[in-house]
């Protein structure tokens, strides 16, 4: 699709910052003022809020109401926690004004099937990135086999279980929140070691010197406000590339070539789209390449947020 291709041909790459064996590129682009708020300034603000989609819910779906004059983005990953049980979501989507959309979501937190409170509350983290990627690639392939948006829920559960044995975590509800929590103080160490640059729209996540992730947004101001979030994300996978939980990484990252980074763009450039309407506003386009999955929700003439992923 000719919007991916001069979408990321219109970027480029800044000078990567490296923490332990996490290297981030920066990724400038020209920008514009975001016109809409983020999920989290929506429930902060209360004027918009998450439910189950009935008394008796439904794993796959939750109810989205946005009761404000502004539109709403939820970005792909992002945790929403409460309710009947945690979920994350499974694509980014622009809500209108005064809107009332059924997200599709996955559950993270296989153990527990009752109220904790009425409406959802937003995470401070997204899926970890590896679960991210894997679950798009199985959203992508439910819409085009179906027409609907879910994930493998079993596979996404089973991707869980094993975070928590390679990262030595334990939790009652076989929660994913427990994880990041019960290794908050290293993850916090990748949040402060990266700070997003001035003009800067996205990044290129590389783990052990290989490419993990591309994530791009139209607005220097939506990356920030969703850096945190993304740093969670990746650094989890960083953690769980160290070896065992917790340790310091004794071993020197190798380096991370210009030349990979930039290959892997442009075959997230070059590779197969396909688009269908989006929920809420615009287009929900899904891209492939060889090792590669993405997704891109494009509206208003412009991508709002692009995530691609090394397979």
């Amino acid at each position: 699709m000719q919007l991916i291709t001069d979408t990321i041909s219109g970027t480029k790459l800044g000078k990567p910052t490296t923490f332990r064996n996490l290297t981030v590129f920066p990724v400038f682009a020209r920008a514009v003022a975001p016109d809409y708020v983020t999920l989290d300034e929506a429930l902060a603000g209360k004027f918009a809020r998450v439910t189950e989609v009935s008394e008796g819910g439904s794993v796959p779906d939750l109810k989205f109401v946005n009761d404000s004059d502004s539109a709403v983005f939820l970005m792909e990953g992002e945790e929403l926690i409460g309710a009947k049980q945690n979920r994350t979501l499974n694509l980014s989507i622009l809500v209108s004004a005064r809107q009332v959309v059924s997200i599709p979501v996955s559950c993270v937190e296989r153990g527990r099937w009752h109220r904790s409170s009425r409406e959802f509350s937003s995470a401070p983290r997204a899926q970890y990135a590896e679960g991210r990627a894997k679950k798009m690639a199985q959203v992508s392939a439910s819409m085009q086999s179906t027409g609907t948006r879910y994930s493998n829920q079993g596979a996404v559960w089973h991707d869980i279980d094993e975070k928590f044995l390679r990262l030595k975590t334990s939790s009652r509800t076989s929660a994913m929140a427990d994880i990041f929590e019960q290794h908050s103080t290293s993850l916090e160490e990748y949040v402060k070691s990266f700070v997003p640059e001035e003009g800067q729209v996205g990044a290129v996540f590389t783990i052990k010197g290989r490419v993990s992730g591309f994530e791009l947004f139209d607005s220097p101001n939506t990356l920030r406000k969703l850096w945190p979030k993304l740093l969670r994300s990746y650094g989890l996978d960083a953690l769980d590339r160290v070896g065992s939980a917790g340790e310091k990484e004794e071993k020197p990252t190798p380096d991370v070539g210009l030349n990979d980074v930039e290959a892997f763009l442009q075959k997230v450039s070059g590779g197969e789209t396909k688009r269908y309407v989006a929920i809420g506003e615009g287009d929900d386009i899904r891209l492939s390449n060889i090792g590669v999955t993405g997704a891109a929700l494009a509206a208003r003439g412009r991508v709002i947020h692009l995530s691609a992923f090394a397979t």
